[in-house]
């Protein structure tokens, strides 16, 4: 192809600057509900490129008048043929014809580009401009220019190492997922505390109780009445204290409520009846929340909390306290994974465990001395944008992922956390 070269070019410039993938969801993370008669979305057309044999073209791009006219040639007496009198031909259009494995070439030393139908028409449309302009460039001489050549040398000698980097990392990520099964029977036996799964119920008293719209109301008319009055020092000293003694008073009731339900709950009474009252006596202006909380692992919850888990079936744990609020929990039953139910998560677990430990031994092995005159000092926002570089990223639910406290906002109980399993020891 005469103008293969400029899928080089176009690399090298793509590999100084490219889109970054988008954040998956976290882990355990439900998609979000289609709202009510929302038009539904057609869903995504099959992928019928691997029907396409390596050799069909799948992008053409013709340039009009963009490739030089040739100098006419004419034979004299028999002789050699010799360039006319500077006549040459009409600029002539210029066509570029990519084939599918030329593509996929290109796609693969871009990082996040191979499965990733948008960023791949995104090349298509850019790439024509490049050869557009290009052969502008070309008319014009730029491509003898040294500066080009160097240039050229060193974008392709940076490509060169990235799409190295690139492959290196892939091939570390396939060697981590050759996972055994003699690794995934030691791991679980190793961790079985991890792979229990409970089924809880809990309490959640918020903190202090709420402020009725009465009393607001009262404080409103009582703050514009006395706008305009300045208070002195001892008004204002009185007032905070008094602001103060009525939240601890608020607080104290509920710490009161707390104990007197765990009791309650201890005695057996109804989870959901005790939790709306909790809620009633908070002065909260929303439902309860569901007091249900089944197939928790241990990572479920903060490690404040974890000690339920040591709990027997039947048993109500002690009221827990932090900054938002009161929590009970009663422990319904719990059940041991098989190792069958939970290999796919193990070995998801040991890939992310492996790809990280490859790249951190290479990225361990850097030590970078920069001459500080010439970089000169960092920006006061702090470091620019980096050149961007493939990050190995685990797959999916590949180990654990840090678990969110409880909200320290006193107006609903935090939701159950979805369980993952713990960080694997090292051998």
């Amino acid at each position: 192809m005469r103008n293969r070269w400029l899928l080089c070019v176009f690399l090298a410039a793509l590999s100084w600057g490219q889109a970054a993938p988008g954040v998956p969801p976290a882990a355990g993370q439900a998609p979000s509900a289609p709202a009510p008669n929302a038009a539904v979305k057609p869903a995504a057309p099959a992928d019928t490129s691997a029907s396409i044999p390596p050799t069909a073209p799948v992008l053409t791009v013709t340039v009009k008048g963009a490739c030089a006219g040739q100098p006419k040639t004419e034979a004299a007496n028999g002789a050699a043929t010799k360039p006319a009198s500077a006549t040459k031909t009409p600029a002539a259009d210029c066509k570029t014809v990519v084939t599918k494995k030329e593509f996929d070439l290109l796609l693969k030393g871009i990082p996040n580009a191979a499965n990733n139908p948008q960023m791949k028409r995104n090349i298509a449309a850019r790439l024509p401009q490049f050869i557009a302009w290009s052969n502008e460039a070309k008319k014009k001489g730029l491509d003898r220019d040294p500066q080009f050549a160097e240039m050229m040398n060193e974008m392709l000698k940076v490509s060169k190492m990235q799409i190295l980097a690139n492959a290196m990392q892939q091939r570390a990520q396939e060697d981590a997922a050759k996972i055994s099964d003699k690794d995934l029977a030691a791991y679980y036996q190793q961790h079985q505390d991890a792979y229990e799964q409970f089924s809880l119920e809990r309490l959640f008293i918020p903190r202090t109780r709420q402020v009725d719209a009465r009393q607001e109301k009262e404080e409103a008319e009582g703050k514009e009445e006395k706008k305009d009055e300045k208070l002195t020092d001892d008004q204002k000293k009185a007032k905070e204290a008094e602001e103060k003694a009525k939240q601890e008073e608020n607080m104290e009731a509920m710490t009161k409520l707390a104990d007197s339900l765990q009791a309650r709950a201890v005695a057996g009474e109804d989870f959901a009846a005790l939790q709306k009252e909790a809620y009633d006596a908070a002065g909260m202006k929303i439902a309860s929340p569901n007091v249900g909380m089944p197939n928790q692992r241990r990572t479920g919850l903060p490690p404040s909390q974890a000690s339920v888990f040591d709990l027997k079936p039947g048993e109500v744990s002690q009221v827990i306290n932090d900054a938002g609020g009161h929590y009970i929990y009663k422990l319904k039953s719990k059940e041991q994974l098989s190792l069958d139910q939970v290999k796919d998560e193990i070995r998801r677990t040991l890939t992310g465990q492996r790809s990280r430990e490859a790249m951190d031994k290479v990225n361990s092995a850097i030590t970078v001395d920069k001459n500080e005159a010439y970089f000169g000092p960092e920006s006061p926002m702090g470091p620019g944008p980096r050149m961007p570089m493939q990050r190995m990223v685990p797959p999916p639910n590949a180990g654990p992922q840090p678990q969110a406290a409880p909200s320290a906002q006193p107006q609903a109980a935090p939701p159950a956390q979805p369980a993952q399993p713990p960080a694997p020891k090292p051998n």
